[in-house]
């Protein structure tokens, strides 16, 4: 079936929450896709940081195949194979001791995703302060942080854009910017917490590490105050960021670890792991999932976690870390590249604001259209939400860069909002290693490349002796990475 096929089915039958681009892939294997045409392509998205081991890794592929010649799924009344060995390893790397010295035992549940995770982490810190703790029910979240999408992680995630249309949300939640002790402490003295929830390293903000200081805060008062400090390590932990955790490279250990993404390889998974006496204020129908720790999601996470936790791994991790942070830093354009392992992200000098407003005043109403595309998210997380919600509201088909009417609403909010924001903010262009996040660009870029040389603008030579240097092919066959910078330093 073609492309074009599966768009038309998808248009008609599929839900349209996301806006896909076109491109079917049909093959992989390690870092390299295969589209149904025979063109391969760089993968950095890495199914948005699940692909851990690289496309059809071979160890996994075997394990999944003897696997579902056994047997696939049972009720979780019942005892399968590997349940047990799998939550053992888990524990013995997330690690940690006790006040008294004694090694920290964890317990898991298993679920099917990161929302799932945290989901069970939010009625686990609720339930164990009702019952063990200090009997409170706020639970204080970080500004712009991420953490899922069914309703209690979405309350839980700081970013109003996302909330807005699906409020009334659930209540019990208060956030406070990242790194700010002070207004940590104030959440403390002003609200009954019962846990803090954070990303140790927030991805979808833009790579923002959680300082030592600030994470030594949180362990300090949740400890003071009887409440449990909760990571989210759905996107940097499975040793994204080297260690297994990324909370490891603090010398802290929270109380329930929130797991997902790269856990099982590309097979649905999460877990969500806690100190054994706080996942003891569980019981017997507190919780539970009908698909989560499957035959097969099991079979594939313990194959996963040995060849993550082979010997030498995590100084592997380290090294290719490093050289990639050295390597983004080179980049022209560069200003900071930020983040632990291969968790990075690069910030450009020259802003896409400072682009977007360019390109508005030369009524390019393509540039804007794709710029808008890649930066939306990141104008409204920096307070932009009403133009943004404005925009959003237009039909689909404004957005198209042959509707005028919808063109001049675009033009007339971005003047608006560059003019509020050009000077102070410099949104990022992530590149996560495995889940390089390139939205506007990962497949139809050199189109894109192609189109804009065709208007015969004079940025375009500078442009093409960029993609010279950078040695990129003009058939499309090229390094994502140096695609977008290309694309981005010349709009």
């Amino acid at each position: 079936m073609s492309l074009a096929q599966q768009q038309e089915l998808e248009s008609k039958y599929v839900m349209g929450t996301f806006a896909r681009k076109p491109v079917e892939f049909v093959s992989g294997n390690g870092m390299t896709l295969t589209d149904d045409k025979g063109k391969q392509y760089l993968d950095f998205i890495g199914g948005i940081g699940v692909i851990s081991l690289g496309h059809c890794a071979p160890a996994l592929v075997k394990t999944l195949q003897e696997q579902t010649a056994k047997l696939m799924h049972v009720s979780n009344y019942y005892y399968i194979e590997h349940r047990g060995e799998v939550a053992e390893k888990l524990s013995n790397i997330l690690g940690g001791t006790t006040d008294s010295g004694k090694p920290i035992e964890w317990k898991t549940f298993f679920s099917n995703s990161g929302a799932e995770s945290n989901e069970c982490a939010i009625k686990l810190a609720r339930l164990y302060a009702k019952r063990f703790g200090n009997g409170g029910s706020t639970i204080v979240t970080i500004t712009n942080s991420f953490h899922g999408r069914t309703l209690a992680p979405l309350a839980a995630t700081a970013q109003p854009l996302k909330q807005e249309a699906f409020k009334p949300l659930p209540g019990g939640f208060v956030d406070v910017p990242q790194n700010d002790v002070a207004a940590l402490e104030a959440a403390f003295a002003n609200h009954d917490v019962c846990a803090v929830i954070l990303e140790v390293v927030q991805g979808e903000s833009g790579v923002h590490p959680c300082s030592q200081e600030y994470l030594e805060a949180v362990r300090r008062l949740t400890s003071e105050n009887k409440a449990l400090m909760i990571c989210d390590e759905v996107q940097c932990g499975m040793y994204r960021c080297g260690v297994p955790f990324a909370f490891q490279h603090y010398g802290i250990t929270p109380d329930i670890v929130a797991m997902a993404k790269g856990i099982a390889g590309g097979v649905p998974m999460g877990a969500c792991a806690a100190r054994a006496e706080v996942a003891d204020a569980f019981g017997p129908g507190d919780h539970g999932t009908t698909f989560g720790g499957s035959c097969l999601a099991i079979a594939a996470a313990n194959c996963v976690l040995d060849e993550l936790g082979r010997e030498g791994e995590i100084e592997r991790i380290d090294a290719a870390g490093e050289h990639l942070a050295e390597r983004l830093a080179t980049l022209p354009h560069v200003k900071e590249v930020r983040g632990l392992g291969l968790m990075r992200a690069r910030i450009q000098r020259d802003c896409l604001h400072r682009r977007l407003l360019r390109a508005l005043d030369d009524h390019d109403k393509l540039a804007s259209w794709r710029i808008f595309r890649v930066a939306g998210d990141r104008f409204a997380e920096r307070g932009a939400h009403d133009l943004l919600m404005e925009l959003r509201q237009l039909p689909a088909e404004a957005y198209a860069p042959v509707c005028p009417e919808g063109i001049g609403k675009v033009l007339e909010c971005g003047k608006q909002l560059v003019g509020r924001f050009i000077e102070d903010h410099r949104p990022a262009l992530l590149l996560q290693t495995s889940q390089m996040l390139l939205p506007a660009f990962l497949v139809d870029g050199q189109k894109t490349l192609e189109a804009e040389s065709a208007r015969g603008k004079p940025r375009n030579r500078q442009r093409r002796n960029d993609r010279a240097r950078t040695g990129n092919r003009a058939d499309g066959n090229v390094c994502l990475c140096a695609q977008a910078n290309q694309i981005l330093s010349g709009v």
